[in-house]
């Protein structure tokens, strides 16, 4: 276990009261402190219609950001496929690498465009859970409903202007193999002409899968020999079925000779319990924001936060990421990450924090790292 690298999982919120410039600017900076401190990677997500989020585009952030550090990893975490061409993602890829070779990764996602009830039956985990706990404890709460979610007019909306009129989502194994066949320089049309993207072609970017589930993405990553990253951030019920369907479709290729597995979480440290879960205390209501299809609200201060009343049916919508969430002391917090690790079998672990203040959240890096690093794991990436 002494080689479990940290990465960065970066939303670019906008706290209240501030703008989504100083959301990028925070962005930039914390990047650059992560890479100070020895995280391996640096990932930006991609969401849309948020007012607390800024980070619509990764190729955009990772652009800028790219050009303001050095040595640390930079992906997506993820590119949202169902709006986006294999051409358009490549190409966008191709042209970071072109000025930063070798410090890419290719993080893609379903999405972004894929109608609800397009999904594939998840392979049923291998691992048991008895009373909502993993066989070392682990939390694994029930599973949310996104029914809700996914049927909400917003959602709707964010669909019909992501996509043309008319167009329609391609199906995501075949539009994986083509964003590999165009890295590769090997593709083919059905009619045998060959396409060449430059840049793009022979791009040196690290290709990952991100899934929810032991579901199509589980698949696909696994049977083509990619890597993969599990949301326990996101929907922590189903992490050990997405991470068991990987690895049960797993075959080796030229890109891996065995399952490599990344696993999300959400936390916030500080000094101590206390502090940190002062924190920690807007999370709840940004993620109640989410969950009701409204979009992530600005980061609420911990006072504001409290002024929110609470229904049942609120505290119900949260209570899954709100007890999962990572709050506490360095020790605290590092042997929490630990226990997810062990239940996962995780090569990787991807670290989400957000605070009001900028300086609270780089700290809360700053004391995860030196605490991993204390207790004698390696910032490497395998």
């Amino acid at each position: 276990m002494s080689d479990i690298p940290l990465g960065v999982l970066d939303l670019v919120p906008v706290p209240s009261g501030s703008t989504a410039a100083d959301a990028l600017r925070n962005s930039i900076d914390l990047a650059q402190q992560a890479e100070r401190l020895g995280y391996a990677r640096y990932w930006f997500a991609e969401h849309h219609l948020n007012p607390g989020v800024a980070g619509t585009s990764p190729a955009v952030v990772l652009a800028l950001t790219a050009s303001a550090t050095s040595t640390i990893r930079l992906g997506s975490g993820a590119v949202q496929l169902g709006h986006r061409t294999a051409l358009s993602t490549v190409e966008e890829f191709g042209l970071i690498d072109a000025l930063h070779p070798g410090r890419l990764d290719l993080g893609l996602g379903r999405s972004g465009g894929s109608p609800p009830g397009e999904r594939t039956t998840p392979v049923a985990t291998a691992t048991p859970v008895v009373d909502g706990r993993a066989p070392n404890g682990l939390l694994i709460p029930p599973r949310f409903s996104f029914e809700r979610l996914l049927g909400s007019p917003r959602i709707a909306l964010q669909r019909r202007l992501l996509l043309l009129p008319n167009a329609a989502s391609q199906d995501y194994a075949e539009q994986i193999d083509d964003i590999l066949a165009l890295l590769a320089g090997t593709y083919r049309s059905p009619e045998g002409v060959e396409a060449h993207v430059v840049p793009g072609e022979g791009a040196e970017v690290e290709v990952w899968i991100l899934g929810s589930s032991g579901g199509q993405s589980a698949e696909v990553a696994g049977a083509r020999g990619l890597r993969f990253a599990a949301n326990y951030h996101v929907s922590p019920a189903t992490v050990l079925e997405a991470v068991d369907g990987y690895r049960s479709w797993f075959q080796p290729s030229e890109f891996l000779d065995k399952p490599h597995v990344s696993v999300s979480a959400d936390v916030v440290v500080a000094e101590d319990d206390e502090t940190a879960r002062e924190l920690a205390t807007g999370y709840a209501l940004w993620v109640r924001g989410i969950r009701t299809a409204e979009g992530a609200i600005p980061f609420p201060t911990p006072d504001e936060a409290r002024a929110h009343r609470w229904s049942d049916e609120d505290r119900a919508l949260v209570q899954d990421r709100v007890d999962t969430q990572f709050v506490g002391s360095p020790g605290r917090v590092a042997d929490r990450l630990e226990q997810l690790q062990e239940a996962t079998g995780a090569d990787e672990l991807l670290i989400t924090t957000i605070t009001h203040d900028h300086a609270d959240r780089v700290r809360s890096y700053e004391l995860l790292a030196r605490e991993w690093r204390r207790r004698g794991h390696s910032f490497r990436t395998g």
